[in-house]
């Protein structure tokens, strides 16, 4: 920094440094450049006022042999009602890759329809060829272990920093993969310094579309009912569907269960990009994000300098422009570290990410920013200096030219200090590094022995998913807190990773309960899969003889002879439950046993499955594979039994809210459940118990009334079908009309199915509806007061029925669940014993990870009800027990209610199995 009261030679030479730094005041050609009038004037068209465009994309370059954005598809970016799918994008990035060595374009994976998931790179050619060189030494930076400060320093020097730009990832967001289709033509043609410069210093790399089969999707919806509304008071919801399974959430994926998402964290544990910046539409005009409190504690400190820095740069050159609207700060925390971008920061690099204000779609439309009564996101404040207005016009290219602005910004401030930002990744990688050789807990153990491996082998596979180094002791480990069996998983915090692995695995305390936060607060993976996981905070477990593990494979266990009289597979909780039973078939009797039962010295617990002997190489197969564990059987034990047969499952979804259903569809998809996706359309047709045994309503509401009636029929009807002009609409189901919901005739319906012997089985705030409609009378489904504030922590549960059913697999009556909003029901005292399974505890001592607010109020409620109705049953869930394919230790739950134990209850009185006596054949 330059300091005041310099001699005159020596400011002008400070000056001379800061020029070189910041090369355009205002941007100017470095040479006589030809300018597309056609865009110049378009452009101006199509900006509904003259402070809405900045001096950086007012005009566009024309370059021989080089192919504009309009050159290819026919349009400039920004054109109104025109939205351009993948497809064309991605004809559009070949074109300039073929035109100029400045681009490459490769494929990174593929969507769950087909779809190429694609990253394009911009940089000098010279950069370009050397391109891997580059990557690898980001990946050496990224591990620091054992390599020289002095070979560090070499690396800095010499290899440019990534900055990866994301689009697309929610579909509504339809601005931001048109903007990078101009944005990539002015990197690879234009000849201003600040482009020079951006090329020359920096890599610039890109996802068009992260999530592309909901781009597609969206776009045909655009154009088939949105296209032609200007109004914002006629504006419509979007289409049911995004992708295969989720909308929002896909940057709620914590795990990376969904497959695109797997496809980005993959590509950047290979790459290294050390900033990763996720181009969002929401508020107005642009928030450019500052990483404010609640902050996560674990992140290094680097972080909360250049978040700030960053956005407050931006945030001056777009009022420099004369650009109102543009903002920090009072949005977005820096708390949970699900986002998708979040997979920078939580690997060391930076998270980063805007919102621009945006229409839903390329159409100008009339907006109300301000409420009538108040000033909301228009008001002036310290964070927002030029606020944006109450009423505005707003087009697609207004959209584009903040979003370009700011990005030309954010790249040339980037491209400023690129051995900055490559020196802050080094450093923050190093600090993970020695905080786990300087900070309790200096490692997490999973200790050997657990009941059900399977979970531990899923919590081992989530995190090496992620690039965190999973070793197996090699011996018996004694620490001052705790001594751990041979083969017990160790996570050491002395890794890249390190920092990473405390926020996944600790219990998150939420530093300031007076604050509101964006997503959850609590995530803690061990509660989550309902795994053992002990922190120590003895440094010797550092010195443990640990071997790395690389091959999880588990092989399942089958003991015995070929020809036992049955077998006996016990269970412990393992989710694969459901998949054994799948693999044997509806043609084979499986039995499970009611309570727990001994077999010589061996005890197996309630739930354990009886399987013929006939079952033959099917039945092991599927053991084995599984990684499971069989005993046979000389002769069946004398224990009660219930039939574990299968059930026609049907799941209901409404048009207006399939992202929650989603979730669930995916994990039974996952584990091979077959089901029924069923709408207001079959609800209402009737016959639901000559066509189903369950029908399960996943969460998917807010009130029992927002669930019956749904989506608002005011813009109806609005169809989605299969159609040749707008192939992508019609996908996992098809109606006339969206709008509507089942109304009172389908809740008449349920009645029926459940009255005539049918399970009706519903989740979280979904719960609402049985209460509120009538299928429960005497349940009362009450709401918090305005105190209570719970956003996704783990509370305990107290269980109450264990000899249900729905409990097989869980060996302790306290257990951690995720709350999720559900009701709070309210059982008649008569009727409590009977009734409600299991309930939470309440009260702050019964919160395990994450905020809530008012714990009090859930004291003693119920959190699983089962209701006797007519010949059928209703089961609720106050949870949501498949949430985000986050809380696996749940699924059992929902996997027994709904597959396995379907109509299996306490009361109904047991089989006893043939056979009197049993001994064990091998064990």
């Amino acid at each position: 920094m330059c300091l005041p009261r310099l001699p005159r030679w020596a400011a002008i030479a400070c000056l001379s440094v800061l020029l070189a730094a910041f090369p355009h005041a205002q941007p100017a050609p470095a040479a006589r450049e030809s300018f597309d009038a056609d865009f110049a004037r378009s452009v101006r068209e199509w900006t509904t006022a003259p402070e809405f465009l900045s001096p950086l994309v007012d005009q566009l370059p024309l370059v021989k042999g080089i192919p504009t954005p309009k050159g290819v598809l026919g349009y400039h970016v920004g054109t109104p009602k025109r939205l351009t799918k993948t497809d064309a994008a991605l004809a559009y990035y070949r074109a300039l890759e073929k035109a100029s060595p400045r681009i490459r374009v490769t494929t990174i994976g593929k969507t769950d329809e087909g779809r190429d998931v694609t990253v394009v790179y911009i940089a000098s050619e010279a950069t370009l060829k050397n391109l891997a060189t580059h990557t690898a030494n980001l990946g050496r930076l990224a591990d620091p272990r054992g390599l020289p400060e002095e070979d560090a320093k070499r690396l800095i020097a010499i290899t440019p920093p990534m900055y990866h730009l994301m689009a697309g990832l929610h579909s509504a967001e339809t601005g931001p993969p048109e903007m990078l289709m101009e944005l990539a033509y002015r990197l690879v043609a234009s000849e201003t310094p600040l482009i020079r410069q951006i090329r020359e210093r920096i890599i610039v790399s890109f996802t068009p579309a992260s999530d592309p089969d909901g781009r597609d999707r969206y776009i045909d919806w655009y154009r088939k009912h949105m296209v032609d509304i200007t109004e914002e008071k006629d504006r419509i919801s979007g289409p049911p569907y995004w992708g295969k399974y989720i909308f929002h959430d896909n940057n709620r994926d914590i795990n990376y269960s969904q497959v695109t998402m797997r496809a980005h964290l993959a590509w950047y544990l290979k790459t290294h990009p050390p900033v990763m910046h996720d181009l969002h539409e929401s508020v107005p005009f642009l928030y450019t994000f500052s990483g404010q409190a609640p902050q996560n504690p674990n992140l290094d400190p680097i972080v909360y300098g250049e978040l700030p820095t960053f956005a407050n740069f931006e945030m001056m050159q777009l009022t420099k422009y004369g650009m109102p609207g543009v903002w920090t700060h009072g949005f977005v925390d820096m708390w949970s570290p699900g986002y998708l971008a979040f997979m920078s920061s939580n690997h060391n690099g930076l998270i980063r990410m805007y919102e621009t204000f945006g229409n839903g779609g390329a159409t100008t439309m009339k907006r109300k920013v301000a409420p009538p009564e108040g000033t909301g996101q228009t008001s002036r404040e310290w964070y927002r200096p030029l606020p944006p207005y109450k009423e505005v016009t707003w087009s697609m290219r207004n959209n584009t030219n903040y979003m370009q602005t700011a990005v030309l910004s954010a790249l040339q401030y980037a491209s400023s200090f690129p051995d900055v930002l490559v020196e802050n990744f080094y450093r923050k990688s190093r600090n993970s590094v020695e905080a786990g050789q300087k900070e309790a807990p200096y490692a997490y153990v999973v200790p050997a022995g657990q009941k059900d491996l399977t979970r531990v082998d899923l919590l081992v596979s989530l995190l090496q998913q992620q690039g965190i180094e999973v070793a197996k002791a090699s011996g018996e480990i004694t620490l001052s807190d705790g001594t751990y069996p041979a083969g017990s998983y160790v996570i050491k915090r002395n890794q890249p990773y390190g920092r990473l692995v405390k926020t996944l695995l600790e219990k998150q305390t939420f530093p300031d309960p007076s604050l509101r936060t964006y997503d959850d607060t609590g995530w803690t993976m061990g509660l989550m899969l309902q795994v053992e996981i002990k922190p120590t905070v003895d440094k010797k477990v550092l010195d443990a003889p640990v071997t790395r593990v690389t091959d999880l494979s588990r092989t399942g266990t089958v003991n015995g002879p070929s020809a036992p009289s049955a077998w006996v597979v016990a269970h412990h909780g393992s989710n694969d439950m459901v998949r054994l039973r799948l693999a044997l078939g509806a043609s084979t009797e499986v039995r499970a046993a009611r309570v727990s039962f001994k077999v010589g010295e061996a005890s197996y617990p309630a739930g354990s499955f009886l399987v013929p002997a006939n079952a033959g190489t099917t039945f092991t197969d599927a053991v084995t594979r599984l990684g499971l564990e069989a005993t046979g059987l000389a002769s069946l034990p004398d224990v009660a039994t219930v039939v574990v047969d299968l059930p026609r499952l049907a799941m209901f979804s409404t048009w207006g809210r399939t992202q929650e259903v989603g979730w669930v569809r995916h994990a039974f998809d996952t584990f091979g459940i077959a089901y029924e996706l069923i709408y207001k359309e079959r609800i209402r047709q009737g016959g639901l118990h000559q066509a189903y045994d369950v029908i399960l309503i996943p969460s998917q509401a807010t009130t029992g009334k927002s669930l019956v009636y749904d989506v608002e029929r005011k813009a109806g009807p609005l169809a989605y079908r299969k159609d040749p002009q707008f192939p992508t609409l019609g996908a996992y189901g098809e109606t006339d009309d969206v709008t509507g919901g089942m109304g009172l005739q389908g809740v008449m319906e349920l009645e029926k199915f459940v009255e005539d012997g049918g399970v009706l089985i519903t989740l979280g705030a979904s719960s609402y509806m049985p209460a509120e409609f009538g299928l429960l009378p005497a349940v009362t489904a009450n709401r918090p007061t305005g105190a209570f504030y719970a956003p996704g922590p783990i509370v305990q549960a107290e269980v109450l029925r264990a000899e249900h059913p729905i409990f097989f697999g869980y060996s302790k009556t306290t257990l951690p669940v995720r709350y999720a909003n559900g009701p709070l029901f309210q059982v008649p005292e008569d009727d409590v014993a009977d009734q409600v399974l299991m309930r939470f505890t309440g009260g702050d001592d019964g919160v395990l990870s994450g905020l809530m607010r008012g714990a009090a109020e859930t004291r003693r409620r119920p959190a699983i009800i089962d209701t006797p109705v007519g010949k059928g049953r209703v089961v609720a869930f106050a949870t949501n027990p498949c949430y985000r394919w986050q809380n696996h230790g749940e699924f059992g739950m929902l996997f027994n209610a709904a597959v396995l134990f379907w109509n299996d209850v306490p009361d109904k009185g047991a089989t006893p199995a043939p056979a009197a006596t049993a001994a064990a054949v091998g064990h």
